[in-house]
């Protein structure tokens, strides 16, 4: 399958949705950052230095899905219908883990919207902690699901996760 970022002389192009048909599309990702055990436990409490750490994540989380256009150089400005962020604190492995849910009416996909949240909510939640641990770890950004358009529903299988 050819890359569609590329047209038949191989120059990169944005891809042409006109002739597309507006379909509801959703996508969700999910990524994580691991931290020292006394960083979570700052989260937890809400008492790290600069303030509520997952509430300004999931603010910043939120503005990204909505300027991913301006962001990623050939992905469509799209007018989102709803976004969902969610993020889990993970005792055990000491970590935070996010979750962004994004959708639409439209002609494209917003895959490119949900793994901008997540990545951006990640990199906040370093931001904000980071004085007190420079050693932060994000990994795992991925798209879990999607729907809509042609292609239909895709899940990511359970060996992905």
């Amino acid at each position: 399958m050819p890359l569609t970022h590329f047209d038949s002389g191989g120059q990169v192009h944005m891809v042409d949705v006109g002739a597309k048909q507006e379909t509801a599309r959703l996508a969700r990702a999910a990524g994580s950052i691991a931290m020292q055990p006394a960083t979570l436990a700052l989260i937890k409490a809400g008492t790290a230095g600069k303030g509520d750490v997952l509430g300004v994540a999931r603010i910043a989380a939120i503005q990204a899905t909505k300027r991913t256009g301006e962001l990623i150089p050939l992905s469509h400005p799209l007018p989102l219908t709803h976004v969902a962020v969610d993020f889990t604190l993970d005792e055990e492995h000491n970590a935070v883990h996010c979750e962004v849910t994004a959708q639409t009416f439209g002609r494209t996909g917003v895959e490119m919207e949900a793994l901008t949240g997540v990545s951006v909510g990640l990199l906040t939640v370093y931001d904000m902690c980071k004085s007190v641990d420079r050693g932060m770890l994000i990994h795992g950004i991925r798209l879990l699901e999607k729907s809509g358009g042609k292609s239909g529903h895709w899940l990511v299988s359970d060996t992905a996760k």
